[in-house]
């Protein structure tokens, strides 16, 4: 059975080669380990391992395992990668370091409000659903390259979201639908990273470096069609 430490070092070996691929440079990929359900203890041997970065889905069991972990929090750079209601704005806004799953204006001003608190600017990223699967999160931006009103409409969002003194945008976040094939999910990531382009000539002030995108099954292909940050947990810690 491999170990953790085998499994994180064949994930970074996959991932380097993804990059070179795509004439990129590995080290610009940043790697978030998931550790959704996962104990305590499999968060620690990833610290071990190398592993700094951990996204948590949930606010409350990500609140419960710093508590256990906070001797090593100082550490560990905490992502919150799944939806956020908002009423769990407040304690998102100090706990984690980073959130992936700004998918309303509603909520970016929610959070806006609760990061004032702290005393640095929150990073965000903005949630954007291109694949129109009504499962997913996010500003709905199906076929936003061919309808107007829904880019011109998500931009007046945009505006809004970037006067926030409290927030700092750093990109956009997606989910591509399964499928047994990563191919499928190609268009999914291609258009995410164009809209990241056209915004950043939009919005020219903002840096929009980010594209969190990919996970265990579809990673490789994210990061050949321009990923920054992939989430992956299966490939790393094993079914949970």
């Amino acid at each position: 059975m491999e170990t953790l430490i085998e499994r994180l070092s064949a994930v970074r070996e996959r991932i380097a080669a993804a990059a070179r691929r795509a004439n990129r440079d590995p080290a610009a990929i940043r790697l978030v380990g998931v550790t959704k359900a996962q104990p305590v203890e499999a968060i620690r041997a990833a610290l071990a391992a190398g592993l700094h970065e951990i996204g948590e889905n949930r606010v409350q069991e990500a609140e419960a395992k710093m508590s256990a972990l906070a001797a090593d929090r100082r550490r560990l750079t905490l992502h919150l990668i799944g939806h956020l209601q908002t009423n769990k704005a407040k304690k998102a806004a100090t706990l984690f370091d980073m959130v992936h799953s700004v998918d309303s204006l509603r909520l970016a001003q929610i959070l806006d409000r609760h990061a004032a608190e702290t005393t640095d600017r929150l990073p965000v990223l903005l949630q954007v659903n291109v694949s129109g699967e009504m499962t997913k999160s996010g500003f709905d931006l199906c076929h936003w390259e061919t309808l107007p009103d829904v880019y011109d409409r998500f931009c007046a969002d945009v505006e809004q979201i970037l006067a926030l003194p409290h927030l700092e945008v750093r990109g956009l976040m997606t989910i591509a639908p399964w499928g047994p094939d990563p191919e499928q999910a190609r268009p999914v990531f291609r258009a995410a990273r164009r809209l990241r382009d056209s915004l950043a000539l939009r919005f020219p002030a903002t840096a929009w470096r980010d594209l969190s995108m990919g996970m265990t099954d579809d990673f490789e292909v994210a990061i050949e069609e321009g990923a920054t940050i992939v989430r992956i947990g299966r490939a790393i810690f094993g079914e949970r």
